[in-house]
């Protein structure tokens, strides 16, 4: 079998820490591990080995969006996580919360805005929050407060066209979904914004698994979790992610987005529910390999 890992987005070194640690573990489990560092040359590579299966690795663009799962599609190898309308459709924020907003999940309001409008003006009145429309973990946030003299001066790097979402306020908690089981809450314990470093740098955050909050919002998480992998049309793992304003009880809990293919590092938070629930990092590894499928 293949771990596939690495690419050319944004999020390549966090790839390749997960594809990583995805094939020690998947070897340990006694499968025949093949390490495939995503280029170009990936039909290529993948003609070649002939794998029995993908363990997908790959993160952010091109390798959550539909794009490599097209590819895996298209050559009949069964691979992890979710297909290629699910994985396209959840990588697109905005498209995203219109599904949420079909099925009664409960999100805030936000706007796709010109990136030089954004750095011309306020586009909504603050706090909110900029971000791609099409990345993930925390790749190119702004947070821009009451107390910011100006819009932010986002990176030429940035893209043409942002996300503007107002600002949620309160804890940042999230659930893992497993084929069609939610496993647990986490709440994740930052000093500050939960950014790039914050996710992936060791002490960038702590993780209190299950998090201490009334059982009513754990359910909660659960249940919104595992509705939005569905309305979405996941399969396999996903991560949906919430901000919960203890002050307004249950109407303070919203969604943020689904992930689906949620990052395996040291730091990561679905190996660490997966633990909670009894379920160990290799049989983790060996349940998505097991559960790849390909529509073809």
């Amino acid at each position: 079998m293949a771990v596939v890992m690495g690419g050319p987005s944004a999020e390549r070194e966090v790839s390749l820490d997960t594809g990583r640690a995805c094939a020690a573990a998947l070897r340990e489990k006694d499968y025949n591990v093949v390490e495939v560092d995503a280029g170009r040359d990936l039909c290529a590579v993948l003609t070649d080995l002939k794998p029995d299966a993908i363990l997908n690795c790959l993160h952010g663009r091109w390798g959550e969006d539909g794009c490599v799962q097209g590819i895996f599609e298209w050559m009949g190898l069964p691979y992890s996580h979710s297909g290629v309308l699910a994985s396209a459709l959840a990588m697109d924020k905005q498209r995203t919360k219109d599904v949420y907003r079909a099925h009664g999940l409960p999100v805030v309001d936000s706007i796709i805005a010109k990136a030089d409008d954004v750095r011309a003006g306020h586009v909504m009145p603050p706090p909110y929050v900029v971000k791609p429309n099409n990345e993930g973990s925390s790749v190119g946030v702004y947070l821009v407060s009451k107390e910011n003299n100006g819009p932010p001066q986002l990176d030429q790097g940035m893209p043409d066209e942002v996300m503007v979402e107002a600002y949620a306020p309160g804890r940042e908690l999230t659930t893992t979904v497993m084929g069609d089981r939610a496993l647990t809450v986490t709440d994740i314990i930052t000093t500050g914004w939960y950014d790039y470093d914050a996710k992936y740098k060791e002490g960038g955050s702590s993780h209190v698994v299950p998090a201490e909050v009334p059982q009513e919002i754990l359910d909660l998480c659960m249940e919104y979790a595992l509705r939005a992998h569905r309305a979405l049309g996941c399969r396999g793992v996903s991560r949906t992610d919430f901000r919960w304003d203890e002050a307004r009880g249950a109407a303070g809990l919203v969604l943020l987005e689904t992930n689906t293919q949620p990052g395996m590092t040291s730091t990561s938070l679905a190996p660490e529910q997966g633990a909670y629930c009894g379920i160990s990092f290799p049989d983790f590894c060996a349940w998505m390999v097991e559960d790849a499928s390909c529509d073809r």
